[in-house]
């Protein structure tokens, strides 16, 4: 079809991957009507309808799965040549996307842009600061920071160390425990409570669904929770005992988790100096953090 436009089949492709035009149109950076224009835009080169409206969503209709498949083929052809071309880059300048968590971004990032930025001025750091996995393949991110090993083979990684995580709390709320041996801790969760409780008890902790007070998955208001004297949350140990505001819970029970940090990388990218110099300088830094 020479008048096919790939623009309106991303916007189709964002919009079934999102399930709305709104989240789509957050995906893509663009406003919703433009991205529902182009949608329409597309039914009316191919004369079908890709999408019936249920509640406040959109569902695909039997076209619309059907070439579905064909563009996330597109979709993914796309990404491979926007890899190929950005691993073909010589140019020891310009950005580098980091996918960090929340506690990475806000106690690691700031240290490493201030020395990247006295060695490799040239180099562009943009942060995307998320505690999911991001999609390295499709370019969420050129570097990531993960807790677990990639299995895809066109991804890289380098094990930079293994973290100790402990429960903390601020220093006057664990006094206050160890004086009163009969009181329940106050916790605070993220927002798979099952599971947290599953950790806490297989590590000898007596803990039920009850003594889980606050739950919240951001993590610097956590930190701030803890550090009020509002109860115990999860943190890095090398970020807890820095604190001295924060001792470790219940320390006699040993090490509540140890997990690795991965540094996560597609194949292709480490062929671009700037890319392979940002993970060379952040495996560094990690390690020694």
């Amino acid at each position: 079809m020479s008048d096919f436009d790939w623009n309106h089949a991303r916007a189709f492709l964002a919009t079934a991957e999102h399930g709305s035009l709104s989240a789509a149109a957050r995906a893509l950076q663009m406003s919703q009507p433009t991205l529902s224009r182009q949608v329409s835009a597309l039914e009316s080169e191919l004369g079908v309808t890709l999408f019936e409206r249920v509640g406040k969503g959109l569902v695909l209709t039997e076209s619309g799965r059907y070439l579905l498949r064909h563009v996330q083929a597109m979709g993914d052809a796309a990404s491979r040549f926007s890899l190929s071309a950005a691993g073909q880059s010589q140019q020891l300048q310009g950005p580098v996307v980091l996918s960090v968590s929340e506690t990475d971004a806000f106690f690691h990032m700031p240290g490493f842009i201030q020395q990247l930025q006295q060695s490799e001025p040239g180099i562009q750091p943009e942060i995307l600061v998320t505690n999911n996995i991001s999609d390295l393949k499709r370019r969420e991110a050129d570097i990531a920071v993960r807790s677990v090993r990639p299995q895809e083979a066109d991804l890289i990684a380098r094990k930079v160390k293994e973290e100790n995580i402990w429960m903390y709390g601020h220093k006057d709320y664990i006094q206050a425990l160890k004086n009163t041996p009969n009181i329940r801790p106050r916790l605070i969760a993220f927002d798979d409570n099952p599971r947290f409780l599953q950790l806490l008890n297989s590590a000898g902790w007596p803990i039920s669904e009850a003594d889980i007070q606050i739950t919240t998955p951001f993590q610097m208001l956590q930190w701030q929770l803890i550090k009020q004297g509002n109860g115990l949350a999860m943190l890095p140990e090398a970020i807890g005992d820095a604190d001295p505001d924060l001792r470790r819970a219940y320390s006699q029970h040993g090490v509540l988790i140890t997990l690795p940090v991965w540094l996560v990388s597609h194949r292709e990218l480490r062929t671009n100096p700037r890319v392979k110099r940002v993970f060379d300088l952040l495996a560094e830094y990690l390690s020694a953090a």
